[in-house]
Order: C-alpha cells, then structure tokens, then sequence
C-alpha cells in the first residue's frame, strides 16, 4: 500500500503563491505518473496537472502559466508551485500516484484565494 500525504495548503490573497507537497511512501515512486486534482463545491472534480516518471508535464488551460508541477524521486515527492492565484482556484487539491492498475489518492489539502 503506497500512503500519500499532502500539505502546504492555506489561504492566500489573488495574485498570491502557494506551492503544495505531496510525499508519497513506496520503493517504485519513480515509476508513478502523479497528478494534483481539485474539486471546488458543486463542482466536477477536475484535473489540474500530471507529472510522468520522466518528468513530462502537463496542466488544465485553466491553470497553464501559473502552476508548475515537479518531482523529486529521491524524496519521494511531488510538488504544485501555484503562481498568481485567483478566486476560481480556491477547492480541495488532492495528490493522485498511478502506476498500471494501482492508483493511490492523499486526503486533500484545501486552498482558498481570497481577499
């Protein structure tokens, strides 16, 4: 079983920076391809960016400019660098690390954009 904890969550004023950890547990970090996720009330879940195992990276158009998602396998963890941040980036961000059949999810940090 992998546990994955995430942190850095908080409040923050729009045009703000957040970076978000997620720490994974498991000897084939390296393999996973890891993604953040957020879900805001009465809304979808929504993917906010992937990482591969090899560091190819990609971001929702919501997000593209201002988040940028890397990885640190010798610490077994991922992080969400969150630039200018807005009002409508305010949900839960939630830390997912995949590999073939095996997908495992953290609890959720939740991050509010307020004045």
């Amino acid at each position: 079983q992998v546990h994955i904890v995430e942190s850095g969550g908080g409040l923050v004023q729009p045009g703000g920076s957040l970076r978000l950890s997620c720490a994974a547990s498991g000897s084939a970090f390296s393999s996973y391809v890891m993604g953040w996720y957020r879900q805001a009330p009465e809304k979808q879940r929504e993917l906010v960016a992937t990482i591969s195992s090899f560091g190819q990276a990609n971001y929702a158009d919501s997000v593209q400019g201002r988040f940028t998602i890397s990885r640190d396998n010798a610490k077994n963890t991922v992080y969400l660098q969150m630039n200018d941040l807005k009002p409508e980036d305010t949900a839960v961000y939630k830390c997912n690390a995949g590999l073939g059949l095996y997908q495992y999810w953290g609890q959720g940090t939740q991050v509010t954009v307020s004045s």
